[in-house]
């Protein structure tokens, strides 16, 4: 566990380090998760009446876009930082990040300026706000967690997803149109970092310079930003081609029911993720993580499966009660996704495990076929079937990855007692 240095705050009791700790960190997340996700989902309804799925539908498009680029604006270099070895590292690597994140922001401006020139909308402009917003969120998430800062951690993420919605709420009452669904979370994003209190100095003398630093954690951004990125690109790849094969409105269809039906993942993933990874993250592969990761991914699929069947059985009606008639496609949508939302929320916390056991370039390949695997039934099923055959079309494409990503991790190779070096698969 890091030192605190005198005058920072300081870490939640029962370290996460230990079992007790572990599920204690995790019950405190999943309890601030559980009301940032349910405010957004208590205020779903009424946003649909105050947006159009047009409106949504171009929305998403943009937050897909700067999401992407913001996911790799640090170069995933917060990452490291709950594996530093000490306050001068953690310093540095912090300034490393802000560094990175600010040539991120020049060229997402750039970007976003060139958008417009093509003809694109009029909220490109806010680009290079989201990315700086997003990018600067996911530092101080990673530095308060490196402090086992969890009960501020569960706040923030209150704060972010819950007064995120309740700003698009207001801006779409008082008629502000896709400009506001833009503006909500951004705001919302800069009070989140506000309540964590990244800190924005230069910090303690006698740290490593910041080409040693990078050097060490060169993981980061050698293999993990290229899956982190490719993950997010398929989310934007996902919204484009939607829109362009059925419209704005289908693409709206597209965000909502992924909305919903990712947010038990986001939820319960989170937090466990958050809690999972500092306990894994300097033991590399043992018997006792891959029991633990077994564990997890046992539990995680009890979940799911409720989840699935209740989805198959009333997503249309719901989505119709829920957010009125004109959504009532978005849960025909859902209908189809089921399948893989389940498995997905069974994948979501997995991710920090093989960054954990120094398995980064593994994970990179593996994610780029899951990824390819997803377009390309993307693609397949909007052109045979529209959009619920697409769905319909991921799911079963998607089963066959999960499964043999799942098997991966559950067998994976642990070194032999006394065994100095780590595995590799």
């Amino acid at each position: 566990m890091p030192e605190t240095p005198p005058g920072a705050p300081r870490p939640d009791p029962a370290p996460a380090g230990t079992a007790a700790g572990l599920w204690r960190a995790s019950l405190v997340l999943l309890a601030g998760g559980t009301l940032a996700q349910l405010l957004p989902l208590l205020l779903g309804p009424w946003l649909t009446r105050l947006y159009t799925p047009q409106e949504f539908g171009h929305y998403h498009l943009f937050a897909a876009v700067a999401a992407t680029l913001a996911v790799a604006a640090c170069g995933r270099y917060e990452f490291a930082l709950p594996m530093a070895a000490d306050e001068g590292q953690a310093h540095a690597l912090r300034r490393l990040c802000l560094r990175l994140l600010a040539a991120a922001t020049l060229l997402s401006a750039l970007g976003g300026l060139g958008w417009m020139a093509a003809g694109g909308p009029p909220w490109a402009a806010a680009l290079p706000v989201a990315v700086a917003a997003l990018g600067t969120v996911s530092l101080a998430t990673l530095w308060a967690n490196r402090a086992q800062r969890f009960r501020a951690l569960a706040g923030a993420r209150v704060l972010q997803h819950g007064g995120g919605a309740l700003a698009q709420a207001a801006a779409g009452w008082a008629g502000a149109g896709v400009g506001g669904l833009v503006a909500g979370p951004l705001v919302a994003a800069a009070a989140t970092v506000a309540a964590l209190r990244l800190p924005w100095g230069q910090g303690p003398a006698g740290q490593p310079g910041l080409r040693d630093v990078a050097r060490r954690h060169r993981d980061f951004p050698l293999w993990n930003t290229p899956h982190a990125f490719a993950g997010a690109l398929q989310d934007a790849v996902a919204v484009a081609l939607v829109a362009a094969w059925a419209g704005p409105a289908a693409a709206g269809f597209w965000g909502l029911a992924l909305r919903y039906l990712k947010a038990p993942a986001t939820l319960v993933g989170s937090a466990v993720s958050q809690a999972l990874y500092p306990r894994l993250g300097g033991a590399g592969p043992t018997v006792a993580s891959r029991q633990a990761v077994r564990r997890v991914m046992g539990l995680l699929a009890l979940l799911a499966l409720p989840l699935v069947a209740l989805l198959w059985v009333a997503a249309p009606w719901a989505f119709a009660v829920a957010f009125g008639e004109d959504w009532r496609g978005a849960g025909e949508l859902a209908r189809a996704l089921a399948l893989y939302i389940g498995l997905h929320f069974v994948a979501s916390p997995l991710g920090v495990v093989t960054m954990a056991w120094q398995a980064q370039r593994w994970a990179l390949s593996v994610a780029l076929v899951g990824q390819a695997v997803f377009v390309a039934a993307l693609a397949g099923g909007l052109w045979a079937g529209g959009l619920a055959g697409a769905g319909w079309a991921v799911s079963v494409a998607m089963a066959a990855y999960f499964g043999a990503y799942f098997w991966r991790l559950a067998t994976w190779p642990v070194p032999a007692p006394g065994a100095v070096e780590q595995s590799r698969p």
